[in-house]
């Protein structure tokens, strides 16, 4: 039984080592199919590298995307014709040669620019002139600028725009000292405690009475 083991694993191993040597002498002979196709894709005037570019085996399914530096990599079949495609480029096509007599191939692809030219479209606010007329005539604009001014510059209006802003870059800065400089004043104390400060329960009845506080709808 041992022997019969020991004769099976002898024709496995004698069997890999045949195969792998016929592979190294086809791939010597230059008979291989497989080829690791890699390359750059560039721009024609500036050499620049186009990222994200489409290389596609033509009448197949395999091929891949250039990275963000225009460079990709993938296993071809010699012979296979690709196609280089990007979006503002005039797309190109190569064919890997036959007669290679290694397993690999490097190619810099240079991609023309394409210029596409649109229709003009005019875009229009009403379906039709006539709706244009009727709601232009229907507008109750004020007859002197004065009245527009004071309508667009409001009190509750500019109070509401106001209060709605994002402060700037200098009112964050400003905050930020204004929060540092305090931090720093009261360093190593408790700050202050307005519960029993007159002055801050005056502001809070007034701004009680007030209404400050009420919810607004």
């Amino acid at each position: 039984m041992k022997q019969i083991i020991s004769i099976l694993i002898l024709t496995v191993v004698i069997t890999n080592l045949a195969s792998a040597q016929k592979k190294t002498v086809a791939w010597q002979d230059g008979k291989h199919d497989l080829v690791q196709f890699s390359g750059v894709v560039v721009e024609g005037d500036s050499l620049k590298p186009i990222p994200y570019t489409s290389i596609i085996v033509q009448n197949g399914y395999r091929g891949t995307v250039s990275d963000y530096f225009g460079y990709f990599s993938f296993v071809a079949q010699e012979g296979d014709t690709l196609e280089f495609s990007a979006i503002g480029f005039q797309s190109a096509f190569f064919i890997i040669p036959d007669t290679l007599t290694n397993y690999k191939y490097s190619l810099i692809q240079v991609l023309k620019m394409d210029t596409i030219s649109l229709p003009i479209t005019d875009v229009y606010p009403w379906p039709t002139k006539e709706q244009f007329k009727k709601a232009f005539l229907a507008l109750q604009l004020p007859e002197d600028d004065i009245t527009r001014a004071d309508r667009n510059m409001a009190r509750s209006d500019s109070k509401e725009r106001m209060t709605g802003m994002a402060m700037d870059a200098s009112l964050n800065y400003k905050y930020s000292m204004q929060q540092y400089q305090s931090k720093l004043y009261y360093a190593g104390q408790l700050p202050p405690n307005n519960l029993l400060n007159p002055i801050a329960w005056a502001k809070f009845i007034k701004a009680w009475k007030n209404g400050d506080f009420k919810k607004k709808n």
